[in-house]
């Protein structure tokens, strides 16, 4: 029982198109750039922006948000490639199965637990603090914090209960249903998008020229003289900021078997919610930086979580009101961004359950629904778990070196099915191939190295421990060692 064994491309294409024993097929294309959108457009929008243009882009971190918005776009492209030739949920897991084996396929699916599970603990970690903030700190310390944490007064955290909150109300409505699921996303989507809109559209109007002058900042600008933090390696530097803004949009791809006609509106879900993030970053970033100088956002406390209320309350007084939107919004994108992270973990278990690899009890479909009930609340019981009892910190950066190594994974599967299945139909083809897909692999392992020892050496035991088992219970229970 070879471990570099594949899944052929017809049996996946049979399980996608078996209608009665799979998902249901209930989104089209609006519906999956809206989820694109809503994984993409967090809090990072208005906490990345200012932090990258502090510490090294200044205003040019317009540039960063395009070089980055290119970046992934060379991961997007493979992402788009697959997900029309392999319409199934699943995502990279399915991807890596189809093309270099099942070991690489159980590998990828575990990382991807550090993007959607953990991912989506440490945001609900996140949106119980801003609730905290909107309310006025109403909620007491010990009921919104972790027993690891301890305030100022020398009180200590007991459970995290907005955190768990939030996660049941977004469990409860994946499990009645993806498309009504989709519709509320949708509709935070819209929220939130507004919010933004609105602050380019009044913002516009208090943007001050000197501010974006000059651009790049000047390689005698005082703290600012290595290499990425002034010039166009300023600009590069800010990249790497704001790059995790756009993590999220390969959750997309994880709800291939529940699109409509997913040879056309798989790529237009994946590629146009990039686009439409990447106008709105730039958009965006080109008022704040114009309304406040970048030099501004070095001081701590305009440079964070309060840039954007700072620029609005300083510069734009008279919609001093727009501060409580900002934070509505930042809590809308959260809440979106939960919920399409726990939506596509329970699609990746689903997934791999059905190929053998994780107990049945992660594929089995609600009888009236048809979505996967008992995986979304065993990811409850798990995601909850880390939300209530740890503090969102410990997570760290595991979530986008688990996100970064799928996207490695993902060029170099389409670069190995062009070799070894060049005439397969393929709806959409990655443009130049092998170079786009190289490109995405290089700039995605250059930023895993850029990440700090601890969260490397994490993922590295994480790995380990998912080889352990691996070969100790998913190996002997794969579907492929009874082939049909």
């Amino acid at each position: 029982m070879s471990i570099f064994r594949k899944k052929s491309v017809a049996s996946l294409l049979a399980q996608a198109a078996d209608n009665e024993k799979g998902l249901k097929r209930t989104l089209g294309a609006g519906h999956l750039v809206a989820l694109g959108i809503g994984a993409i457009i967090g809090a990072g929008l208005f906490v990345r922006t200012a932090a990258a243009s502090a510490e090294a882009a200044g205003p040019a971190v317009t540039l960063s948000f395009v070089v980055a918005a290119i970046a992934c776009a060379f991961a997007g492209l493979c992402y788009a490639e697959f997900s029309a030739m392999i319409p199934i949920s699943g995502s990279a897991y399915t991807y890596a199965y189809a093309t270099m084996g099942e070991i690489a396929a159980w590998i990828i699916g575990w990382s991807l637990v550090l993007e959607y599970a953990l991912g989506a603990a440490t945001v609900s970690i996140a949106w119980s603090e801003y609730l905290n903030n909107l309310l006025g700190m109403k909620i007491p310390f010990q009921w919104c914090h972790s027993p690891f944490e301890v305030s100022a007064a020398g009180l200590h955290g007991l459970v995290n209960l907005p955190a768990l909150v939030i996660l049941l109300a977004l469990t409860l409505l994946l499990i009645k249903g993806t498309q009504e699921s989709a519709f509320v996303n949708a509709i935070i989507v819209f929220l939130k998008v507004a919010i933004v809109l609105l602050f380019i559209f009044l913002g516009w109007h208090f943007i001050k020229p000197e501010n974006h002058k000059p651009y790049f900042i000047p390689a005698d600008a005082p703290g600012h003289g290595g290499m990425f933090q002034h010039g166009w390696g300023g600009v590069l530097g800010g990249a790497a900021i704001v790059f995790f803004a756009f993590i999220g949009f390969d959750a997309v791809s994880t709800a291939a078997q529940e699109a409509k006609n997913p040879k056309r509106d798989m790529p237009i879900g994946i590629l146009g919610s990039l686009v439409v993030c990447t106008i709105l970053y730039v958009l965006f970033s080109y008022v704040l930086t114009g309304v406040a100088s970048w030099q501004e956002f070095a001081d701590p406390a305009k440079g964070k979580e309060a840039s954007v209320a700072y620029a609005i309350k300083t510069y734009m007084s008279q919609y001093s009101w727009m501060t409580n939107l900002v934070t509505i919004a930042i809590l809308a994108g959260f809440s979106s961004v939960i919920l399409v992270m726990l939506m596509g973990q329970s699609r990746v278990f689903f997934s791999m359950a059905n190929d053998g690899l994780l107990p049945k009890v992660f594929s089995d479909l609600h009888p009236k629904f048809r979505t996967p009930y008992k995986a979304n609340w065993i990811l409850f019981l798990f995601v909850g778990s880390f939300a209530a009892f740890i503090p969102g910190s410990v997570a760290g950066d595991l979530t986008s070196i688990g996100t970064l190594f799928a996207f490695m994974l993902v060029c170099a599967g389409v670069i190995i099915m062009r070799k070894t299945d060049p005439d397969h139909p393929r709806p959409f083809r990655t443009p130049f191939v092998p170079l786009f897909p190289i490109l995405g692999i290089i700039i995605c392992f250059a930023m895993i190295i850029s990440l700090p020892a601890n969260t490397q050496l994490s993922a590295l035991a994480w790995m380990l421990f998912g080889l352990v088992i691996y070969f100790t219970y998913s190996k002997s229970r794969s579907k492929l060692n009874t082939p049909k």
